[in-house]
């Protein structure tokens, strides 16, 4: 299989922007229309989406060790969508067709080949992590939503009971789908610790165009239910063996998984001191500053400074969140989350600064859990 052929061509055809999974999802749903059932009514994110998986997949087709996790935690999260192996095939002869015709006459039969093989490949490890997964875990949870708070202007935080046992880790995060907006899911972090009582907190910000945050903040009521899809992500995770004290910087509904390590530090024992650093633009956004300033009065290794930064009336600290980050750091683990942006400004001003990058850890997929993305 000629790894640099895939990519080359992979490039070529994704000069075409919106037209490509248009095209793709055109070949799918006209050739196996039962697949429709499989998508949101509404299309504009899931074509994004396939361009981006796409995309991920053949730049580290020649990276084995990296490209299998990740194909393999897509067929496990999958399930909740109900595919099943049935339906590879349908979308790879989607995509084949669909590269056929992007690429004109530079589509040769010993590409298609390689295409063929490679998406082979790719349809037989997510299949076989899907039905590993099965064994142990079902595709999704169902979480009865008992606490729904209105905490700012469009945030909401919502702690929901989940009917079996969760196996997480403070850090991670799930997809969640709602009734109000059937076949949507997102993913949102767990802001809190795993508990015996087998509940979880969300905080979900409104965002534009966000169809499910949107139902979340304004619509969901004790007693609905959500379906919460398997745990992912362990980039914003701790162990025993992450050495030294943290330096955590939370911009909006990014502090959602960075209180879970708070939690997960507390419940541990206070064996390394923690600095969280909550960013907001202004003071109605610091959401949970009620509670975590209560948290840092009852263990004095946990530090807890609000910045806010487009509030010339607010009597704190000023600022970037990064701007004070930096200020606070001497050697910490430091962990980041928000929106793209405010993670991918964070980390440049970090690195710069001269933090090193083994220090520096941050969620590269879905960077701000908090958000519909």
């Amino acid at each position: 299989m000629d790894t640099q052929a895939l990519k080359d061509s992979w490039h070529l055809v994704a000069r075409s922007g919106d037209q490509v999974p248009l095209y793709f999802y055109s070949a799918l749903f006209l050739a196996n229309p039962e697949t429709r059932d499989l998508f949101p009514v509404s299309m504009a994110r899931q074509r994004d989406r396939l361009v981006s998986a796409l995309g991920h997949v053949v730049s580290n087709v020649d990276r084995v060790d990296e490209l299998v996790p990740f194909l393999q935690q897509l067929g496990r999260d999958h399930r909740k969508f109900a595919v099943v192996a049935e339906h590879y095939p349908a979308v790879g002869r989607a995509l084949l067709a669909t590269l056929e015709h992007f690429l004109a006459d530079r589509w040769t039969p010993a590409l298609a080949q390689d295409w063929a093989q490679a998406y082979g490949l790719v349809a037989q490890v997510m299949a076989d992590a899907a039905d590993d997964a099965a064994k142990t875990s079902p595709p999704w949870w169902e979480g009865e939503i008992i606490s729904h708070e209105t905490r700012a202007l469009g945030i909401a935080v919502i702690r929901a009971r989940l009917n079996y046992q969760y196996p997480y880790r403070p850090g991670q995060s799930a997809s969640l789908s709602y009734s109000m907006r059937p076949r949507i899911w997102r993913f949102y972090s767990f802001a809190n610790a795993p508990r015996q009582d087998n509940t979880v907190d969300f905080h979900v910000r409104m965002v534009d165009g966000g169809v499910l945050s949107a139902a979340l903040v304004m619509g969901a009521r004790r007693g609905d239910v959500l379906r919460v899809g398997a745990p992912v992500g362990d980039k914003l995770t701790i162990s025993a063996d992450t050495p030294g004290d943290l330096l955590l910087v939370a911009g909006g509904t990014g502090l959602a998984p960075l209180r879970a390590l708070v939690e997960q530090v507390m419940y541990e024992g206070p064996s390394r001191r923690v600095d969280l650093v909550v960013g907001a633009r202004n003071s109605r956004e610091l959401y949970d500053l009620e509670a975590l300033s209560k948290m840092a009065a009852e263990h004095p290794w946990l530090n807890v400074v609000p910045a806010v930064s487009h509030d010339p009336f607010y009597r704190g600290t000023r600022g970037n969140a990064v701007d004070v980050a930096l200020q606070a750091w001497r050697g910490q683990q430091v962990f980041v989350c928000g929106s793209e942006e405010m993670v991918q400004g964070t980390v440049g001003r970090l690195l710069d600064a001269g933090v090193p990058p083994e220090q520096v850890h941050f969620d590269e997929f879905t960077s701000d859990r908090g958000r519909e993305s």
